[in-house]
């Protein structure tokens, strides 16, 4: 029984390439409080977060392409819209990032 969980638990686990993939989507203020703004609001749009924000189109679209290339956001298509929802990954980088 031991054996099984401990097995469990080594498949759970990143290997170093994919921890710094991950690392790297959330090192910067502006990713941060982007995964905070989607994780409030499921389903986000690109000008939902700038409207949040305040900000740039362009800047915080690339931001939010840094945070999908690094699995912690998700994209899906509305229509003509594309939401944002996190990822498994991303919930929990912010639980992380919220006990930090």
């Amino acid at each position: 029984m031991l054996a099984k969980k401990k097995r469990k638990i080594e498949k759970l686990q990143k290997t170093p390439k994919q921890m710094e993939r991950h690392l790297k989507g959330v090192a910067n203020h502006r990713r941060i409080e982007i995964l905070f703004i989607v994780a409030k609001n499921d389903g986000i749009t690109l000008d939902g977060i700038c409207e949040a924000m305040d900000g740039n189109i362009k800047t915080l679209a690339e931001h939010v392409q840094k945070l999908v290339q690094a699995g912690l956001v998700n994209k899906f298509r509305r229509g003509r819209e594309v939401g944002h929802l996190l990822s498994p990954y991303g919930k929990r980088f912010l639980k992380f990032i919220r006990t930090f």
